[in-house]
This record gives structure tokens, sequence and C-alpha cells, in this order.
């Protein structure tokens, strides 16, 4: 068996994904982080996107979106710690381009800091979302 790492993938509402993994790639917030089997211990931020762990004995790797929150790393643990997570069977691309409309109306709408910046997260989950689902498809 290939040498493999522990992943915890887990939602405000559920654990969303609990296994082996021979790695996991996931976006950071100032960039894609790989994380193999005895990875320095790390605590970082991440951002919304992608969740990619590649399963042993499975050639198709396993995909969950998150939303945004955090990572830890441990030897021959990883344990995401997500705002929202959402499996890849469960995306949904209509929901998420009428996320991305409402967001870019959203923010020619409003006028104060706090407004704004809201849509802008908004704005930027639902991109995130759609490049996931498009990552999916081309994977497919």
């Amino acid at each position: 068996m290939a040498n493999t790492i522990q992943v915890d993938v887990v939602s405000a509402e559920e654990l969303i994904f609990s296994g082996q993994a021979e790695f996991v790639v996931l976006p950071g917030v100032v960039g894609e982080l790989g994380i193999l089997p005895g990875h320095t211990p790390l605590l970082t931020q991440i951002k919304p996107g992608a969740v990619r762990m590649k399963l042993p004995g499975v050639e198709a790797e396993e995909f969950v979106f998150v939303q945004g929150g955090f990572l830890e790393v441990q030897p021959q643990q990883v344990t995401v710690l997500a705002d929202t997570a959402i499996r890849a069977k469960d995306l949904d691309e209509v929901a998420a381009l009428e996320a991305k409309k409402a967001a870019e109306e959203a923010m020619q709408n409003k006028t104060s800091g706090e407004e704004i910046a809201q849509a802008e997260a908004e704005l930027a989950g639902a991109l995130a979302q759609l490049e996931a689902i498009r990552k999916l498809k081309h994977r497919a």
C-alpha cells in the first residue's frame, strides 16, 4: 500500500470527507498548497476553491469544494476546517451562476464599504465554485 496521510474535511454542518490519501492539494491564501505524508506541521488560512485528494487504489481524484476556512497539517494528519464544504457530486453550476450574477448586481447597488466587501466575498466564492466545476468537467 502506498504511503498515505489521514485527511478530514469538516464544515460547520458535518464531516464531508474522512479517509487516507496519497496527497492533498488545496487553495491557500498565498497560492496552491500540496501536502504529502510527512509534511512539516502547518496552520494556515485557505481561500475558496477545490480540495483535491488522490486516494490509494483509485485513479480519479476526489474533489471537495470549500468556501474558505483553515488548514492544519501534522506529519500524518491533514484537517480542513471549512466555512462551507460541498462534495464534488453536489456542486450545482446553475446555482453558482445565479450566485455570481446576484453578487455582481449587489456590488453595483451597494454603497457602504461593508456591503461592497460582502458582495466581493460572495462573488469570489461563486467564481471559485464555477472554477471547481470547470476543473471537474475537464477531468471527466
